[in-house]
């Protein structure tokens, strides 16, 4: 593909898709989007909300969209971005290894507020939604690791461009209406790594669902812009990401399978950065397995392959929030005896004698280990090797931890966590499966 037909390609690949067709596609859309529900609920009483939801109060404007797990509504601009900040104020929504970063928490707060307004077919909510996650995998794959190396967070940019193409589906827009759209979100693609362990970081997430949003409307709108914001050197692709690859692989097969469905979408099991899990699941296994305490443990080495541990900026974490991004953290807890749930990962500090534990661990990198065909990510593992009282050594090694792709989530299990996240409303989380599994999505709005 010539690569000054990028964005035209891209948005004549998203109005010609019929994800409906795809039983297998639906399938998992429906299942992420009860975990996204979950997730959202789980979040919901996060203090970074309550500011938000003041700012939005002040702005003022027509309340028609839904706040998650709120009695209030907002508009639908400030639903976008409060939902999304819901959504991933935890960190317990899902990922996606092809964008590195996590989708829904993007696509589906922008849809909510599309469908609040009155202004989608709501049978079409899932299929939106499906090829959204198609189109930020794709962008993703097609940016390359660099992206994410030199310190952009993926969630935000983008995510924009995605939400804008999932609401564009939704609401028919034509062809030239949609390049558009791309471009205007692609112009407010931004997010950077640095505010990890931040409230920043779960706001990107409702910034890109704002951007995408109001990107479509600016397209309806007739507002001027270039049609072809990916293409060229000074575009999307040229500036972010990588021309050459993008020409090869954003458009490739498109929906064959669809990426929601392969690799598919990481439903979390702990409320933490993702490339912690694997440390999670291994750390948990020998506690299980000999009974290790933190006072019998001399030292822990954690062992990836290069640049594996990228995301876990926090070494020496002074909150729960940025211990989110940190090994050491949720090591130390789980020697402590401490369950690795929300409660231990907000904005309080974190108590004394859990940061003296990370003194006495280690990350350390290994590019000679080989990685396993079902890894999750792709080239990825994580090995734990605690050295105990006495010399003795135990180790694990995890290459697909539990909610990954290959070792992922039943429907119950997700169902289960929406229960536990919906605590003593347990008619409210029944009627909510229910409706995450009918085509059209107006009882759903009405119960969040």
């Amino acid at each position: 593909m010539n690569t000054e037909n990028l964005t035209a390609g891209l948005a004549q690949a998203v109005m010609s898709s019929v994800p409906e067709t795809s039983a297998e596609a639906m399938k998992e859309a429906r299942k992420g989007l009860l975990d996204f529900t979950a997730a959202a609920f789980a979040g919901r009483r996060d203090k970074g909300i309550e500011k938000l939801i003041k700012l939005a109060e002040e702005e003022g404007g027509a309340p028609i969209a839904p706040l998650i797990g709120r009695k209030q509504k907002t508009t639908p601009s400030q639903s976008a971005l409060i939902n999304g900040f819901i959504a991933h104020a935890l960190d317990f929504d899902d990922v996606h290894s092809d964008v590195r970063g996590h989708p829904s928490a993007v696509i589906l707060p922008a849809l909510i507020a599309a469908a609040s307004s009155g202004r989608i077919d709501k049978s079409r909510f899932l299929g939106a939604y499906v090829t959204g996650i198609e189109v930020m995998a794709r962008l993703g794959e097609s940016s390359g690791r660099s992206h994410y190396e030199k310190g952009w967070h993926n969630t935000g940019t983008l995510g924009a461009i995605a939400a804008a193409c999932a609401v564009g589906f939704a609401e028919n827009l034509n062809h030239h209406q949609l390049q558009k759209a791309i471009g205007f979100a692609a112009a407010r693609s931004g997010g950077m790594r640095v505010q990890f362990g931040t409230e920043m970081k779960p706001l990107h997430a409702g910034l890109a669902a704002q951007a995408g949003l109001f990107a479509v409307k600016l397209a309806q709108a007739g507002f001027g812009g270039s049609a072809h914001a990916l293409d060229g050197e000074k575009g999307f692709f040229g500036l972010y990401g990588d021309l050459e690859r993008a020409e090869t692989l954003l458009l490739n097969g498109w929906g064959k399978p669809w990426r929601i469905t392969s690799p598919g979408l990481w439903f979390k099991v702990y409320p933490f950065c993702s490339a912690a899990h694997h440390a999670a699941d291994a750390i948990l296994k020998l506690k299980a397995e000999h009974g290790l305490t933190f006072s019998q443990t001399e030292r822990v080495d954690v062992i990836y392959p290069p640049g594996g541990d990228a995301a876990l900026t926090e070494r020496r974490p002074k909150t729960g929030e940025a211990g989110r991004f940190s090994v050491e953290y949720v090591i130390s807890l789980a020697l402590h005896g401490k369950d690795l749930s929300a409660e231990h990962f907000t904005s309080e500090p974190i108590p004394e004698f859990l940061q003296k534990g990370f003194a006495r661990i280690h990350r350390g990198y290994d590019d000679q280990i080989q990685p396993a065909d079902n890894a999750v990510p792709k080239g990825r593992f994580t090995i734990v090797r605690v050295t105990a009282a006495g010399n003795h050594v135990y180790e694990a090694r995890i290459d697909c931890p539990k909610g990954a792709p290959g070792n992922g989530l039943s429907e119950k299990d997700i169902e289960d966590k929406l229960r536990l996240a919906l605590p003593g409303e347990e008619k409210r989380a029944a009627e909510l499966i229910k409706a995450a599994g009918q085509p059209n999505i107006e009882r759903y709005l009405q119960l969040i």
